[in-house]
């Protein structure tokens, strides 16, 4: 269902981008419109994670590292049966954790300092699942589709309304006004939707890549507690790559607390633990890709 959902998002996104197209300069400012956004698409397909990694200053994380990062992810990625991703650090004391690429073979985790600091293995290794379940099921590709759409349609409605749209409009000069007004929304919506659909379907498969549904729903919890008091400049100043972390990492600004690009993490939470409850006790007990046991819970740091 869960795919169903985003197949229908992504053309209700389409569709959204096409008519403004239309309502500007007609049938071919439709089609011109989606060159446009193809050419945009493409570029972000090719460049989003560098371009991403770059914004948040992360560095490499060279293998063998003395922390075992590197051997963590190494290990997760092997029994989730998908290519290792590069790993990068990110040097801000919230607590936090993305995933970016174009496809599993092109892909990296980033974790920040604070999140080595803030959780033991066990939820640590949760949260490394969480993001190769992003990579494994495509979603950061989805994701960077649908922020690149919500972009360009926000552009081309504050273009129509600074230059005027089509005046012989079937909706009418207030119609068309109101849709050039409310298409940007519509979008952010939409593109909320998604992040969030997505969300509960890697918190499912990253609790069984790990083997430990509850160490990933300790981690939300920490993480949460530490993204709510604890600044992430870089992401405040860079707010439309808040929908990739594993929590929302804005707080500073009132009008982060409008709308949300994540479902309620207490939800997620309710969810991981009712997975747990219907795991079989050698499934959720097992130890996890790093070889610590579930009751090793010392703090990385």
């Amino acid at each position: 269902m869960g795919y169903t959902k985003t197949a229908i998002l992504m053309a209700a996104m389409t569709a959204l981008f096409m008519g403004l197209g239309y309502l500007l300069a007609g049938f071919g400012g439709m089609l011109f419109a989606l060159v446009i956004a193809a050419g945009m698409n493409a570029f972000t397909w090719w460049n989003s994670d560098k371009m991403v990694l770059r914004m948040h200053n992360a560095r490499l994380v060279p293998a063998g590292d003395p922390m075992g990062l590197s051997q963590m992810v190494e290990g997760l990625a092997k029994s989730a049966g998908m290519p290792t991703p590069a790993v990068y650090l990110i040097d801000t004391p919230q607590p936090n954790a993305f995933a970016t690429g174009r496809n599993p073979h092109n892909a990296a985790v980033a974790v920040t300092a604070g999140l080595l600091q803030t959780l033991s293995r066990d939820e640590l290794a949760g949260v490394v699942a969480h993001e190769l379940a992003h990579i494994k099921n495509h979603d950061t590709a989805i994701m960077t589709v649908t922020a690149t759409f919500a972009g360009a349609i926000t552009m081309l409605a504050n273009f129509a309304l600074f230059f005027g749209g089509r005046r012989d409009s079937a909706l009418g000069l207030v119609g068309t006004l109101a849709l050039m007004i409310l298409a940007p929304f519509a979008a952010g919506l939409v593109q909320m939707a998604i992040s969030r659909t997505r969300e509960y379907a890697a918190d499912r498969i990253g609790a069984e890549i790990c083997g430990q549904p509850l160490a990933l729903a300790s981690a939300l919890e920490r993480i949460q507690r530490g993204a709510a008091r604890i600044d992430n400049d870089t992401a405040e100043r860079n707010p439309a790559t808040a929908h990739m972390f594993i929590i929302n990492p804005l707080h500073v600004h009132t009008r982060d607390k409008l709308f949300s690009t994540h479902p309620s993490t207490a939800n997620r939470i309710a969810a991981l633990r009712k997975l747990a409850q219907q795991s079989s006790p050698s499934h959720s007990g097992r130890a996890n890709a790093g070889g610590e046991s579930p009751q090793d819970r010392g703090p990385w740091g």
